[in-house]
């Protein structure tokens, strides 16, 4: 990102490694739209800012502390790399170490994987070595979307048996569909309307499909359920109103689960009635993915142990490093083929 609505290649210092710390090398990225969104100025007006935040990486140097790793580890990373020594991770939430999001380093305090090198803090706690004989694209996909996507899930606390609606079923989305599904939800009904992503979500276990084309989508949902409402749901993708579509198909005592990136010019204004005149017991709850390598462990155990195949996620691969900008602009352009790119990097 040289400025915002303007991204290219730029020079850069090679980064230098703390005693804690390692400097990577990717072999395998993707670019998300938390990517494209902070080159739109969603994070502000930043200048000279090496995007990316989903990265497997090879360890070309570990700071003198370092235990777990050596060069040439094959690692994944995850986007969300809070600093351990603060006692913002001490609570119940360690996506916000220093304050708001500050766990999540790159694109927000530091440049990201869009590089020849890029540096990850406190390696021991926040890498984790690739599987032997496991999938790099299924790996790569644990770091960002399915981390977030089951945040979601894990934030709405759903039950053997509940109905829950997925609102928005690009990446995420569709991690959430089989996060829920992997929970025990009963009735499962994902809002989307691009083919590739209904296929996969009725992959991840989706029961039933609503499009937004096709009318209100709260009208559609309420007469699915004989105008009971849903137990839980996910939102994965809209506009602030998004939150209110949600209250009003959702029954009393249920929860409202949001893993969408609103833009700061936005407004949530929620009517009293929507919210049960603030008696209806319907929670609303918004978050981060948690971060480091105990969380992606167990994300590549889901893999390793066969329960699911996130790299279904993947409909465009590329071969190598300068692809990256192909990959970028697709994923800004959204073409109607598209779940997710990723590039994967052979170095000499």
């Amino acid at each position: 990102m040289l400025s915002v609505n303007n991204v290219g290649w730029l020079e850069k210092e090679k980064p230098v490694a703390g005693p804690l710390d390692a400097i990577l090398r990717p072999v395998a990225v993707a670019p998300c739209s938390s990517d494209t969104h902070t080159s739109h100025g969603g994070s502000g007006d930043q200048k000279n800012l090496i995007l990316g935040h989903e990265a497997i990486g090879e360890v070309v140097e570990v700071g003198e502390l370092v235990t777990r790793f050596k060069p040439g580890d094959i690692v994944v990373v995850p986007c969300c790399t809070p600093d351990w020594l603060s006692l913002g991770v001490q609570g119940k939430y360690n996506a916000h170490d220093k304050g708001l999001m500050a766990s999540f380093k790159f694109l927000l305090s530091k440049d990201g994987v869009f590089a020849e090198f890029f540096h990850v803090n406190q390696a021991d706690a926040n890498l984790v070595k690739l599987p032997e004989g496991m999938d790099m694209a299924a790996a790569l996909m644990t770091v960002d979307m399915m981390s977030t996507g089951f945040h979601g899930v894990e934030q709405a606390e759903i039950g053997f048996g509940d109905t829950v609606v997925v609102i928005g079923i690009g990446p995420v989305g569709l991690m959430a569909v089989a996060g829920a599904h992997l929970k025990g939800a009963g009735r499962l009904i994902a809002v989307g309307t691009r083919p590739n992503s209904i296929a996969v979500a009725k992959e991840y276990g989706a029961t039933d499909i609503v499009s937004y084309k096709e009318g209100d989508i709260v009208e559609q949902i309420m007469k699915m359920t004989n105008g009971e409402g849903v137990d839980r749901v996910i939102i994965a993708g809209g506009k602030a109103d998004t939150i209110n579509q949600a209250l009003n198909m959702l029954k009393p005592g249920g929860i409202v689960s949001n893993m969408n990136y609103f833009d700061a010019s936005e407004t949530f204004e929620i009517p009293a009635w929507e919210w049960g005149l603030g008696m209806s017991n319907k929670d609303i709850r918004g978050g981060f993915c948690p971060g480091g390598a105990l969380r992606i462990e167990k994300m590549l155990e889901m893999i390793q142990y066969n329960r699911f195949d996130p790299a279904k996620l993947i409909t465009h691969r590329f071969e190598g490093f300068d692809k990256i900008e192909d990959a970028f602009k697709m994923m800004d352009e959204k073409p109607a083929d598209m779940i997710k790119p990723a590039v994967f990097i052979k170095w000499d």
